[in-house]
């Protein structure tokens, strides 16, 4: 059974918004911190963001600062990755992962405890 699934990728054109989202079925994702990631063809994969649970803090690459959001329902056990203004650049594989709370000063640090199996987004028109 997958502890993590991602869902919401496609096809998206330049300027355009998608929403990702991640939903934990064998755990409570609100204990842990939750990153999400994304890696291009050909590249590393990269982090996009982190929400911590401590004092709900979030970070992002700088390349999506202001167009990326994370955030998360605790009801619905999934966090969301809202994405706008999008670029041929955020083509890529989109993985959802929990890590274990360290401290603020480690937000989404370590290997992960549980990671999904990616959903593609493809930018472009």
């Amino acid at each position: 059974q997958e502890q993590l699934v991602e869902s919401g990728g496609g096809l998206v054109h330049p300027g355009g918004s998608l929403r990702l989202s991640c939903a934990a079925s064998v755990f409570t994702l609100e204990a842990y911190d939750m990153g999400w990631f994304r890696q291009a063809p050909g590249k590393e994969r990269e982090g996009v963001s982190c929400l911590s649970v401590f004092d709900g803090m979030t970070s992002f690459e700088d390349s999506v600062r202001g167009r990326f959001t994370a955030s998360r329902d605790n009801a619905k056990n999934t966090v969301y990755l809202e994405m706008n203004s999008m670029k041929p650049e955020d083509t890529a594989v989109y993985y959802c992962a929990a890590f274990t709370p360290l401290s603020p000063a480690r937000i989404c640090s370590g290997q992960g405890v549980y990671w999904g199996k990616g959903t593609l987004v493809t930018v472009s028109s």
